[in-house]
């Protein structure tokens, strides 16, 4: 849980460009993660994430299968090769293993966006892991 904690702090910091650097990040904590009995080598991950208003994330992607669900404010999100999706409450978002996690906002500047977030993932790995 340390590694995975510490992996998503370093996920949020900016990794360049004048928007990074500038809005504010997401805040990410996990809730639960847990082995997977007969899924020998995965586990489980929630976590529950803030958008405070503005923030932007950088591109990244996960080495699992996320599923997010909107829990308050108004969520912008894209996969590489996908649309631009706006997501409200009660609305979901699906990323796959070779996902490139393009867009990841908050639509307001004034009001917070919160979602979970819940992974199936390889033990061990990253949760977030850097792309280009």
């Amino acid at each position: 849980m340390k590694r995975t904690l510490c992996s998503l702090l370093v996920a949020a910091l900016p990794f360049g460009g004048t928007l990074a650097q500038t809005a504010p990040q997401p805040v990410v904590v996990p809730v639960i993660q847990k082995d997977l009995a007969d899924m020998p080598g995965k586990e489980m991950l929630m976590l529950a994430v803030e958008y405070p208003p503005g923030a932007v994330e950088h591109i990244h992607r996960h080495d699992a299968y996320a599923f997010v669900y909107v829990l308050e404010g108004t969520i912008v999100e894209q996969v590489r090769g996908g649309k631009e999706v706006t997501l409200t409450p009660g609305q979901t978002f699906y990323e796959g293993p070779d996902d490139v996690h393009t867009v990841g906002r908050n639509a307001s500047t004034t009001k917070p966006a919160k979602f979970v977030v819940v992974m199936v993932k390889k033990k061990g790995v990253d949760a977030v892991l850097p792309a280009e």
